[in-house]
């Protein structure tokens, strides 16, 4: 049987840490920019992580 192939959308929106936690890259920070705060943009640079049936869907799309 051939091996699974990853979700292609999956490996560019998810990253699985060593514990298994998936990170995420938070929303309202891709455009429109200008109208938002520096406080609010800075609060939402870096990951995040999802938690639940989230995370499940991520990592069986990951093939985890």
């Amino acid at each position: 049987m051939p091996k699974q192939k990853t979700h292609s959308g999956a490996k560019k929106r998810y990253r699985v840490t060593k514990n298994g936690k998936v990170l995420v890259r938070q929303k309202n920070r891709a455009h429109i920019l200008e109208k938002k705060s520096a406080r609010r943009k800075r609060r939402l640079a870096g990951d995040t992580v999802l938690t639940g049936g989230d995370a499940k869907r991520a990592k069986r799309l990951l093939k985890q």
